[in-house]
């Protein structure tokens, strides 16, 4: 369908398949940005809804404009909420399995062989689950260790402000 439509409006590269070489990786992270931002949408309104309506109402008072408002206001209260949003956004994504799986079945190209598929294949497709649970047991040590780095990263330039 996206092809057909790029065809039609002079921009598409005639037959184009999105799901081989390449483009394949672009394929996963277009289709994860669609499955996951509805969440980030939910999670960011929520943290817009928490924010008091007197601090826009007083800074509308001493005069602040819309973007005035905006960026000194929304974006240092949305701060707490933005720094889990990209945690679990991040590990949400770095964990995808459904998306590859779904778009590429056993026949992943080299572009799209991300680790949580590499790690389905060397377990479940070779049985060598010594393989797929050591490469798991690393991934959740590399997940911990960016976890606790990035806490420590975003809590330090909290209190700095």
């Amino acid at each position: 369908m996206v092809n057909t439509v790029l065809d039609d409006l002079g921009a598409g590269a005639g037959g184009t398949f999105w799901l081989l070489g390449d483009n394949a990786f672009g394929s996963i992270v277009i289709t994860s940005v669609w499955r996951l931002w509805p969440f980030a949408f939910l999670v960011l309104m929520a943290g817009m809804q928490s924010i008091p309506t007197d601090v826009y109402e007083q800074a509308t008072v001493d005069g602040a404009g819309l973007w005035q408002q905006f960026r000194s206001i929304t974006v240092p209260m949305l701060r707490p909420v933005n720094q889990v949003l990209v945690l679990v956004l991040f590990l949400w994504t770095f964990n995808d399995f459904n998306v590859p799986y779904i778009l590429f079945d056993k026949s992943v190209p080299g572009a799209a062989n991300l680790l949580s598929i590499h790690i389905y294949g060397s377990s479940f497709l070779t049985w060598n689950f010594g393989l797929g649970s050591a490469m798991s047991a690393l991934l959740l040590l590399f997940l911990l260790l960016v976890t606790a780095g990035y806490l420590a990263f975003t809590s330090r330039r909290l209190k700095d402000v």
